[in-house]
């Protein structure tokens, strides 16, 4: 394969160098476009630009893999647990034993969420949305952490993100207790990462917490199927505002905001209201499985089908699994989740959908749980958020380790040519 690229463009050659990844990706360099050419490509939503290189997770849409640093997806939801995930994001690889414990430990003596942050918390109406909520916490934690992260200092590095790690589950609990009116909780530090954070969230203050080992499991895989994906909206939004040497709370604050939407994290709530809708009408699964094949009906049907993988998202393989397992051991009777199996059963057996690999896709199954777990839909997004947390921070680190320059993305104008003022009575 040549290792350049030769653009003609009005009579004149330009070459520009190839990089190859190692997963055999190829991409163009342009770098220089501009300044040779005087010309700028265009891409809408950047579906054809890479904005960075990045050694953290590779994505294969079209064959459906998913990879953390090397490792399947699928590996990694049956033999890890969510901070090892997340440590193996952040700095490159899994951690030993040693490792793990002094992370876990490191991590729960900065779990203490200063009090003050709370009469922030109780600015909020009971109406907020959590992630309006979550994102204004994040962004709050500035005011108590003030100190500047050393990118060249290690040690800062590794405090700032293990501070991070502490407080932001701590936050989402609050998010949700403000929301069921439940008082405030800092969780059990005897307890692991993943079934602490749970404890926080559900904990009520007249009864003893019981664990239940198959919903912390499937609450792990979660975690760690939603801890990165590559650069998506929110991800790209953290690098780019880090990239102006925005701190880390800073930049996983608009993090947050970008996930909040509707196309991106809201997707597994937009499922949820998709499957109250289609119960306040009946719940007639076949007649809305016809309005989604029928293409003058305005009709979407949310959670199936997926932007980057054109066959089954290897992350709905695994959580369809927890899914059912939840389900059977919670013993639900939810008409809400009734008519979503039924929706699956469908989708799994047309042709229609299997002909166009339109399977359930992960936001399907994560609101499936999240509604069985009693966690309220505007919740929704907030887990992925904390799920993603871990990413963000890697994709936050490595861009400013790397010394990427500040994002500035190019436009082609298309207003008004250069025209006179026209003083304000002769208007």
């Amino acid at each position: 394969m040549s290792d350049k690229a030769i653009l003609e463009f009005q009579g004149k050659k330009y070459e520009f160098p190839v990089i190859k990844g190692t997963e055999d990706e190829v991409a163009i360099d342009i770098k220089t476009l501009r300044g040779t050419a005087n010309i700028i490509t265009i891409d809408p939503g950047y579906k054809n630009t890479g904005s960075c290189e990045s050694a953290i997770t590779f994505l294969d849409g079209e064959k459906g893999v998913l990879r953390y640093r090397g490792y399947s997806i699928e590996e990694l939801a049956e033999k890890a647990d969510f901070l090892e995930v997340a440590y193996l994001l952040i700095f490159g690889e899994l951690p030993d034993k040693a490792k793990l414990k002094k992370f876990h430990n490191d991590i729960k003596a900065e779990s203490h969420v200063d009090e003050e942050m709370k009469k922030i918390l109780d600015g909020f109406p009971k109406s907020a949305h959590p992630m309006g909520v979550l994102s204004s916490l994040t962004s709050a934690l500035i005011a108590f952490n003030p100190s500047t992260v050393d990118v060249s200092s290690e040690n800062d590095m590794y405090h700032a993100i293990v501070r991070l790690l502490a407080k932001f589950p701590v936050l989402v609990a609050w998010a949700l207790r403000k929301k069921k009116g439940l008082p405030l909780d800092y969780g059990d530090d005897t307890l692991g990462y993943v079934e602490n954070i749970h404890k926080m969230m559900f904990k009520r203050p007249n009864q003893a917490y019981k664990t239940n080992k198959v919903v912390i499991d499937a609450l792990d895989q979660l975690l760690i199927l939603h801890a990165d994906h590559e650069q998506n909206c929110s991800t790209s939004t953290v690098r780019i505002v880090g990239s102006s040497h925005a701190g880390l709370f800073a930049s996983i604050s608009a993090g947050i905001s970008a996930l909040w939407g509707p196309l991106h994290g809201g997707a597994n709530q937009a499922v949820l209201e998709m499957l109250e809708a289609i119960e306040a009408d009946g719940g007639d699964t076949k007649k809305y499985m016809a309005k989604a094949k029928d293409k003058s009906d305005p009709f979407r049907l949310m959670g199936f089908g997926h932007r980057v993988y054109k066959n089954f998202d290897p992350r709905a393989k695994i959580i369809k699994k927890a899914a059912d397992e939840v389900l059977a051991d919670l013993g639900i009777d939810d008409p809400i989740l009734a008519i979503a199996k039924g929706l699956e059963k469908e989708a799994l057996e047309d042709e229609y959908f299997v002909k166009r690999k339109l399977y359930p896709n992960v936001d399907f199954y994560s609101g499936i749980i999240y509604r069985a777990l009693g966690i309220p839909t505007e919740m929704f997004t907030v887990m992925f958020a904390l799920g993603r947390l871990p990413g963000w921070i890697a994709q936050w680190r490595e861009m400013r380790l790397r010394g990427e320059p500040i994002g500035r993305p190019r436009q082609i104008y298309i207003g008004e040519k250069a025209r006179p003022f026209v003083e304000l009575d002769i208007r």
